[in-house]
């Protein structure tokens, strides 16, 4: 009998994962979020209905299973940046790589995953917490980057200026798809858009914080 390594443990749990994630977005797609069991979900993933709440303790979270990604995104962009660039640049450059990739986490779902979040009040609703836990993680963030700022909620302020833009192209994202519009079109739409919401920033925000920690 082979011994199984930690690697390959780790493999067969994302790989299951993403087996219950794939069924339930397809039966959430079908059914509406609303309407759709976990039961239902474990039965065609062929697990148990406690193997999916161990990966998913919340059956949110099998709608929206980059949740971590989307929450630490902007925060990750500050932290990252580079030398002597403001958070705004950062950011600013960090949404445009976005728009390029078609990036899920900056909106680009498809018309059946933004229909299935629109059509669920659980859903939307969770999506505003994601935005909301976005915004204080990017706070967190400006504070560790600028520890000394006066007054002391620059850096909140900041990030609620900054957190607003990103939630307004988000949702941006999200009509257009609704609407119907293919996504280089929608790219092609929101870029000068974006362009004008960043700069409506800049006298605002300025360079703050420029220097890295």
């Amino acid at each position: 009998m082979g011994i199984e390594t930690p690697g390959l443990r780790e493999s067969k749990k994302q790989e299951t994962r993403q087996l219950i994630s794939d069924h339930a977005t397809r039966l959430f797609i079908e059914q509406g979020f609303e309407q759709t069991t976990i039961a239902e979900i474990a039965a065609a993933a062929r697990v148990a209905k406690k193997t999916v709440t161990n990966y998913f303790p919340r059956k949110e979270d099998l709608a929206l299973d980059h949740h971590e990604e989307f929450t630490a995104s902007l925060a990750r962009a500050v932290t990252g940046r580079a030398d002597g660039e403001s958070a705004l640049a950062a950011l600013r450059r960090e949404f445009g790589t976005a728009l390029e990739r078609r990036d899920p986490v900056a909106g680009f779902a498809g018309p059946e995953f933004a229909r299935m979040i629109a059509d669920s009040p659980t859903l939307t609703a969770r999506l505003r917490d994601l935005h909301d836990q976005r915004e204080e993680a990017l706070a967190a963030a400006l504070a560790d980057a600028a520890p000394d700022a006066s007054p002391a909620i620059a850096p909140r302020a900041a990030a609620a200026l900054l957190a607003a833009a990103q939630r307004l192209l988000f949702q941006r994202i999200q009509e257009l798809t609704l609407a119907g519009h293919p996504n280089d079109r929608i790219a092609a739409t929101v870029a000068p858009e974006a362009a004008h919401v960043f700069g409506l920033l800049a006298d605002c925000l300025g360079d703050f914080p420029a220097a890295t920690a």
